[in-house]
């Protein structure tokens, strides 16, 4: 397919501008799929394009929904390219319906290798943007744009996500010697308009950055003199990012290390300019590096409940930026983070002074790193043992400090766990030396039935505290596990009990309550590609919580093939979108609350198909398990 895919894409426009080469490469990223006439592939403002296709043979009708009507109808034939603009200018989301006349094959380019002959052809990118001018002066075209984009009909703009530093910072830097006096380097930030100065050392290398923030914080609000050298309180050390990387990479540095402004350098380390959080805000409009610091700025629950109340509607823009969904997770869990951080900072206040160093402990999904915004508390309490005459005391005073916690975050939107798996309960509040006896006990005497109901702590990390507790923690759990293959046998028959919702034919297996029909609960197919991740992550003694981490680092290990690899990392991730949209939808739309119920009906086509194959990938990997238990060698 490779030689006949480059030899059709050097006839396509604008791919017939890409060298010989370029073109190979960009036909190894080709699927071909076919359709039966009169199939809807992409719903206008609702489909999330994922690739650009190409029509390879047929012919499909795209046009805009109006009021009984159909706008800007146009045929598309073979060579003709849909997805350019939608991933461009609308933020990922079709941006017009489409439905083939004829039977019709397509070729399928993912969003993020287009992306990538956007960023680097300009020719290539020019042959859209000239697409796009053109169609911008069409009524109904500039109206659905503008509607999706959330501005006014002169100003859409493209998904900020997308976007790669390189176009959106400035690239006026000042900078002073680290000898310069405090007073001397706000002058220079001052004459330049700038809100940070980088500061160079004798040899003339950066350094750190010296903020505003810096000089009211550190200067201004402590009286200190002025006359003193910039070295005394410049932040360091300097934080970077290439300015070829996106705007979600910025967000995540900026978010994890609680600053507003990213050195942006080439790829010889030289300094190129400033990104500021106002250039990510003016990109975007809702950012969350402002709701992580109006988090961190936050006085009492009141607040932090405010903050978490916005955090659906953010993702939603982010999702309809084109975010992926691990891009998601992420961001999902650094909030969640940063909340239970706060929190933990506002019991500490009223509790007083711990009696030994703790830590509290997180699991199940928030340990994973994969919350979504349906969520309740699976956390625990892991502290130092102490002496015998302060056992009594020490148990008290965590319970007591737990309870606070877990009350503060019901009280701000995560629900208490219908389990009691939190660190308010007496069970799941101890000393270190019980939880190692804990995880001997599942390891060498626990029953399959028992390890179903306690497998989520296994997917544990850190919240807040000692980390050094979590990690002596993890440590003795590999030390425990050793070649232990009943251990692996019991969680691995677990992972065989549930099978993904599909019939001997291929078909999705729904249900039907008395409150709704023909459901299916995503959930449930992810929870067996969590366990099936686990299990071999636990037997090769990888640390990472994290399924798409660890199903990466069990195919680095040559544990799962490349291809293995890269389709279940595909299938987790397009069902964590679907799950994510369908509560985004429930919650921002319709005003009700989250579930994992979703409608295959309501999917399109292509989603339909997709959340199939997904599950047929889940099939195939519990094959390869129950094949390993079948060598009654445990799992390889």
């Amino acid at each position: 397919m490779n030689s006949e895919a480059v030899r059709f894409l050097a006839t396509v426009e604008p791919f017939d501008l890409l060298s010989e080469d370029e073109l190979g490469k960009t036909a190894q990223n080709l699927s071909q799929s076919s359709y039966p006439s009169g199939r809807i592939l992409f719903v206008q403002n609702k489909s999330i394009l994922n690739h650009v296709y190409i029509i390879a043979q047929g012919k499909v009708e795209k046009y805009i929904e109006g009021e009984n009507r159909k706008d800007l109808s146009e045929v598309l034939e073979e060579k003709s390219i849909y997805g350019g603009l939608s991933t461009l200018f609308n933020r990922s989301l079709s941006i017009r319906t489409v439905i083939t006349l004829e039977k019709t094959t397509l070729y399928s380019l993912s969003r993020v290798h287009f992306l990538d002959l956007c960023s680097r052809y300009p020719e290539f990118i020019q042959y859209f943007t000239a697409q796009f001018s053109s169609q911008m002066l069409q009524r109904p075209y500039m109206t659905l744009i503008a509607r999706t984009a959330g501005t006014d009909e002169s100003t859409a703009s493209p998904g900020f996500l997308n976007l790669y530093l390189q176009d959106i910072f400035s690239r006026e830097f000042a900078s002073c010697s680290e000898d310069l006096n405090i007073q001397d380097a706000a002058k220079i930030m001052s004459s330049k308009k700038r809100s940070s100065i980088v500061v160079m050392n004798s040899q003339g290398q950066s350094v750190g950055l010296l903020t505003d923030n810096d000089l009211r914080s550190k200067v201004v609000s402590r009286n200190y003199p002025v006359n003193k050298p910039v070295r005394d309180i410049t932040s360091r050390p300097l934080i970077t990012l290439s300015a070829k990387a996106q705007v979600f990479e910025a967000i995540m540095k900026m978010m994890k290390h609680n600053i507003k402004h990213l050195v942006i350098t080439d790829d010889s380390a030289n300094i190129l300019g400033i990104a500021t959080e106002q250039d990510l805000l003016l990109a975007q409009g809702k950012s969350p590096v402002y709701l992580m610091r109006e988090i961190l700025l936050a006085g009492g629950i009141s607040d932090l409940k405010a903050r978490y109340r916005q955090l659906p509607g953010l993702i939603k823009s982010l999702m309809d930026s084109g975010a992926r969904a691990g891009d998601l997770n992420r961001i999902i869990t650094e909030i969640s983070d940063a909340i239970l951080k706060k929190i933990s900072e506002f019991a500490l206040e009223q509790a007083g002074k711990p009696p030994a160093r703790f830590a509290f402990m997180i699991m199940g999904s928030e340990g994973r790193m994969e919350q979504t915004l349906k969520t309740d508390q699976d956390n625990a309490i892991v502290y130092a043992d102490v002496e015998a005459d302060l056992e009594k005391e020490a148990q008290k005073y965590f319970l007591q400090l737990g309870d606070k916690i877990c009350t503060m975050l019901d009280q701000v939107g995560y629900s208490f766990c219908r389990f009691k798996i939190m660190a308010n309960n007496l069970k799941w509040c101890q000393p270190l030396s019980v939880w190692q006896k804990y995880f001997w006990n599942w390891i060498h005497n626990a029953e399959p039935v028992d390890l179903l109901h306690s497998s989520i702590f296994f997917d544990f990390r850190t919240g807040y505290g000692d980390n050094d507790l979590i990690d002596g923690l993890r440590n003795y759990l590999f030390q425990t596990l050793g070649d232990w293959l009943g251990f692996f046998r019991h969680l691995a028959e677990n992972s065989l009990r549930f099978k993904p919702p599909l019939d001997f034919f291929g078909n999705l297996v729904l249900k039907t309550t008395k409150d709704r029909k023909n459901y299916l609960d995503i959930k449930k197919p992810m929870q067996i590609m969590v366990d099936f991740a686990r299990v071999y992550a636990l037997k090769h003694r990888i640390s990472d919580t994290n399924t798409l981490s660890r199903l990466e680092k069990l195919g680095q290990l040559g544990v799962l093939d490349k291809k293995d690899y890269q389709e279940l990392a595909h299938a987790y991730g397009f069902m964590m979108l679907i799950r994510l949209s369908h509560q985004i939808e429930m919650m921002v739309e319709e005003g009700r609350p989250a579930d994992n119920l979703i409608l295959p009906k309501e999917l399109t086509y292509i989603h339909r198909q997709s959340l199939k194959e997904a599950f047929k990938g889940i099939r195939n990997a519990q094959g390869r398990m129950r094949m390993d238990l079948t060598q009654d060698i445990g799992i390889t």
